[in-house]
């Protein structure tokens, strides 16, 4: 009986440990099912350039997979078993439910509005395509002089900020941050970021709260008012609810509590990667919800599940950053380069120079989903009799 590792989420983190496993792994016994509620891969990491007008390419899944012995079933996920090892779907014609050996969890994180009044109803927000499809609407209706409000001084505020006000320049746009904008930047980085800021025309709006949101516009915690036609809501993200609803060990965010293999610590037979598992990094330090962190959470989950079930040696050491890369429109960008642990080094690259590298990077990360048998050890082993018999085995 082949054994059977079910990936939920074919974002960027489950598509490239579905793709990476099948390299490592032979057909013959394994079989690998990704789970996705769309057809599509979709690039979350250029949402704000959807927003703005800008066309993505389609990336079927079906295409990314084809050849490659990996079963794409399109269903969304609404409950998960760990003790009976099987996964509610549902499905086009109706509810449905896939078992597993081996479940991958990476069905990632959403838009929240952390209780926000009125944030739901009136923001618009660009964790996924259809939201910032929404957001692109609404965005063509305003008419010269309209004004924009972006909430959260995070990277997403930041990029939907600079593209909406580049693609746009007849809008006034602002940003809200809660802190200092950019306060974990370097100097030259925050410098270069203000600078960006002035010749875009972007207000910044600092150390303010959101108490409520308002169809025409936000009320903050000492009671302003900050007009706006449009607020788009990036000021935090939170994991799905699904695993919070099992008896996986879980942080008090939802997160699915794993090791440095991204197997979960309460039980064996369950990965969980990208922004829905919480690892600890370099220097003992969680890894933030990224991209930087889920790519690399991907391939030491797949190595991992691969090296157990065919017995071969554990990846072992922390996953590490070495930079921070923020487009500033299509123009201009900020790469920041970090230690291990994410603290910004005095280092930066700055201009069209740093956005040419953005935009590698984001090309890149494409590249090897569309490719997803490339990235890996080409050699694909069958399972050990240790394996099959034990397959969370540690060693």
């Amino acid at each position: 009986m082949k054994h059977r590792i079910v990936v939920l989420g074919a974002g960027y983190t489950g598509a490239l440990t579905a793709g990476r496993l099948a390299r490592r792994l032979h057909p013959d016994d394994s079989e690998i099912t990704v789970v996705n509620a769309v057809p599509d891969f979709v690039e979350r990491v250029r949402m704000h350039q959807v927003a703005t007008g800008q066309e993505l390419k389609h990336r079927p899944l079906t295409d990314i997979y084809a050849g490659t012995g990996v079963d794409v079933r399109l269903a969304r996920v609404t409950a998960v078993d760990v003790e009976r090892k099987t996964v509610a779907l549902l499905e086009e014609h109706g509810a449905g439910e896939i078992a597993y050996d081996t479940l991958v969890y990476a069905l990632g994180s959403a838009a929240t509005d952390h209780g926000v009044p009125g944030a739901t109803e009136h923001a618009y927000d660009i964790a996924g395509r259809q939201s910032a499809l929404r957001l692109r609407e609404r965005l063509n209706e305003l008419a010269a002089g309209g004004a924009v409000l972006v909430v959260g001084g995070g990277l997403t505020g930041i990029e939907a900020a600079t593209e909406i006000a580049e693609s746009r320049p007849d809008l006034h746009v602002a940003i809200a941050a809660r802190g200092v904008l950019g306060d974990w930047l370097s100097e030259k980085g925050r410098r270069h970021l203000r600078g960006v800021f002035d010749r875009l025309g972007i207000a910044v709006q600092e150390h303010t709260d959101i108490a409520r949101v308002e169809a025409t516009g936000v009320v903050t915690g000492d009671g302003k008012t900050i007009p706006a036609q449009v607020t788009v809501w990036t000021a935090g993200f939170a994991v799905h609810p699904i695993a919070a609803a099992t008896t996986l060990k879980v942080a008090g965010n939802g997160q699915i509590i794993v090791d440095g293999t991204m197997r979960s610590v309460s039980h064996p037979d369950v990965y969980a990667v990208g922004d829905a598992g919480l690892a600890d990094g370099s220097g003992g330090k969680p890894l933030r919800m990224s991209c930087a962190s889920g790519i690399p959470m991907a391939m030491r989950a797949a190595d991992a599940i691969a090296a157990r079930l065919t017995g071969q040696k554990l990846p072992e050491g922390q996953i590490g950053y070495s930079q921070q890369c923020i487009s500033l429109g299509r123009r201009d960008g900020l790469i920041q380069f970090v230690t291990a642990d994410d603290q910004p080094k005095p280092s930066v690259l700055m201009g069209k120079m740093a956005a040419r590298y953005k935009e590698l990077i984001c090309k890149s990360a494409a590249w090897s989903i569309d490719h997803p048998t490339l990235l890996a050890p080409t050699r694909r082993r069958h399972l050990s009799a240790a394996g099959v018999e034990n397959p969370v085995a540690t060693s």
